[in-house]
């Protein structure tokens, strides 16, 4: 599985210890930026990240800042896309089974490390439930995206 990672500076610290816990784990990373603690603007990492994720060439990712919320936002514009803010293990397994969530977005500033790798894990391992009623409602945000569509 290739995994898109994208952070700003506020998520590169956490953003580089996902990478060394994805690539022992054997996950294939793609690390769209950034590299450096100089400020930056997380709308330009996400767009890179998001639009790799949506185009098939990355299968999902995990997005970074400080809280999360910024990077989730931007992420979120791209069609296709479907990224949620995750604090815990429980709602990243939820968003697998109910959402189909494709993106992952963590606050380098709000979740640890261990715990951040634990949200990360479950997110990966956990597959979309293929239930009628989630699909159908996935199917409604999809309706909604196209109808805003330019």
């Amino acid at each position: 599985m290739k995994i898109a990672l994208a952070c700003d500076h506020g998520g590169l610290t956490l953003k580089n210890e996902i990478a060394k816990y994805l690539s022992v784990g054997g996950y294939e990373v793609a690390d769209f930026g950034t590299t450096t603690y100089d400020s930056c603007d997380y709308p330009d990492y996400a767009l890179k990240a998001a639009e790799a994720v949506a185009e098939g060439k990355c299968d999902r990712g995990v997005f970074v800042c400080t809280t999360g919320i910024g990077i989730s936002i931007a992420a979120n514009k791209v069609p296709g896309i479907r990224c949620a803010l995750c604090t815990d293990p429980y709602c990243a397994r939820m968003t697998r089974e109910h959402n189909n969530a494709n993106v992952l977005a963590l606050g380098g500033g709000v979740v640890g490390v261990n715990l951040a790798l634990d949200i990360v894990r479950v997110f990966l391992d956990t597959p979309f439930s293929e239930e009628e009623k989630h699909r159908r409602r996935i199917e409604k945000i999809n309706a909604i995206e196209r109808k805003y569509e330019r």
